[in-house]
């Protein structure tokens, strides 16, 4: 079993994937839009339970983003600043996966990604430099 920085520094790795393939994807001419939302809403999900573990909270098994920090809330006032913005992800969960999705505007897909930049910038800020180090790396 992972210790606790271990795990931390595993749900940030792969929150970091998530915004590198969304950022990738959204550099194409032509994006895909859906799938840059969806990548989006993984990235911040998996910042936000990789916060919470360092916040020796276990995350809860769910795509809310506003029920998941609420829940970092908890231990950590500030980062209730996010739960408007991040509640405008949670849709991107599991929506994109359906052809009746309508297909988010480019406008709407960068502001996405400039949420889940805003989390992750929130979140490291708060960690030691070993921790932001390894999540980096992706």
């Amino acid at each position: 079993m992972k210790n606790k920085i271990d795990l931390v520094i595993s749900w940030l790795k792969k929150g970091e994937r998530d915004l590198r393939v969304a950022m990738r994807e959204l550099a194409q001419k032509e994006p895909f839009t859906d799938i840059v939302c969806f990548h989006a809403q993984q990235a911040a999900e998996k910042y936000l339970k990789g916060y919470l573990v360092w916040l020796d909270i276990e995350p809860k098994r769910t795509h809310d983003l506003e029920d998941l920090v609420l829940l970092a809330g908890t231990k950590d006032k500030g980062i209730l600043v996010l739960k408007d913005k991040l509640a405008e992800l949670t849709p991107f969960a599991v929506e994109p996966r359906y052809p009746e999705f309508e297909v988010p505007s480019l406008k709407d897909t960068k502001r996405a990604i400039k949420i889940v930049q805003e989390l992750k910038s929130y979140i490291l800020r708060r960690l030691p430099d070993k921790v932001k180090n390894e999540a980096d790396k992706g």
